[in-house]
């Protein structure tokens, strides 16, 4: 189909119907030509929330996907937005912060229901779980969770806002993980993880004045054996990652010390090493929607140390 029978279908059939059109024609993946991707549908001062989900999704290679967590965890497709709020996690607070802004989509790239499925039917006589649906009811806020689109977007845009964050972007390989830096202690490497990300404090394992070249990024919680996996084929200095399970990667670090390899380990913190790419997204929605408000959230740490 060329771009003139693309507009021509967008004018007879309306937007939905146009998508889905599309969708069909393009052997289910979504696929936007250039004339397309600047339609007047993009710059209209009202759209659903499907519509934005639609937009960004469209982006992705082989998507729809048939399997995802990426649903609307409340709310539904058709409401109007009227601004969005992008976050690590829709707390309570970030919720609170949303209606204040007058925001009613929320999109977060976490679990809203502390389970990686969001599934509540074991919660539904509890009244955390209980408060938080009320609020997000009675203010008709939509909230989906962007965790597996996000990622798959080219460039991932986890990943992409952390190394920009961080100041590695010319140093950053995305298809090994691996930033070479110029030598340095893993004590100043530390303390630039800790001013770049505003962490206070944080996790690790090695001697703090060996030199760090090498490094292994992996942000959010890629799994021990993933981890594992990749010191094992990529021999880095030190991994710095977002979090572990204590009984896996931190051991193997452990024992690769005792071996006698020069190996080091930092723990950032999941939201500390995947807040950037909730950033990302609002940047994204602001430049493809600029007629929607949209704000970045921080949902800040979970967790305190004494």
């Amino acid at each position: 189909m060329d771009n003139q029978g693309s507009l021509l279908l967008l004018d007879q059939m309306g937007r939905k119907k146009f998508i889905r059109t599309t969708i069909q024609l393009a052997g289910g993946a979504l696929l936007f030509s250039p004339v397309m991707a600047h339609a007047e549908m993009f710059k209209e001062k009202s759209m659903t929330v499907g519509e934005v989900m639609d937009l960004f999704i469209s982006e992705i290679k082989n998507a729809p996907f048939e399997k995802t967590v990426d649903t609307l965890k409340s709310g539904n497709r058709d409401i109007v937005v009227t601004g969005i709020v992008t976050t690590m996690f829709a707390t309570i607070d970030v919720i609170r912060k949303a209606i204040a802004l007058k925001a009613n989509f929320i999109i977060a790239h976490e679990p809203t229901f502390y389970n990686h499925a969001d599934e509540t039917g074991w919660l539904e006589k509890d009244e955390v779980f209980g408060y938080k649906m009320e609020l997000l009811k009675k203010n008709n806020i939509a909230v989906w969770r962007n965790h597996d689109y996000v990622h798959s977007h080219r460039p991932d845009g986890v990943k992409y806002a952390l190394v920009q964050d961080l100041g590695w972007s010319e140093k950053y390989d995305a298809n090994t993980d691996i930033v070479q830096v110029e030598a340095t202690s893993l004590k100043d490497l530390v303390a630039h993880l800790k001013t770049k990300l505003h962490i206070p404090t944080m996790r690790y394992i090695g001697e703090l004045e060996q030199p760090c070249k090498k490094i292994l990024l992996m942000p959010g919680a890629a799994g021990g054996r993933r981890q594992i996996d990749l010191l094992i084929r990529t021999k880095p200095d030190v991994i710095v990652c977002g979090e572990i399970q204590e009984w896996e990667t931190a051991e193997y670090v452990r024992d690769a010390r005792a071996k006698g390899e020069q190996l080091s380990l930092v723990v950032l913190g999941h939201i500390a090493s995947e807040e950037p790419g909730s950033r990302y997204m609002a940047e994204w929605l602001t430049k493809k929607i600029p007629a929607i408000k949209t704000k970045h959230i921080p949902a800040k740490h979970s967790l305190s140390f004494i």
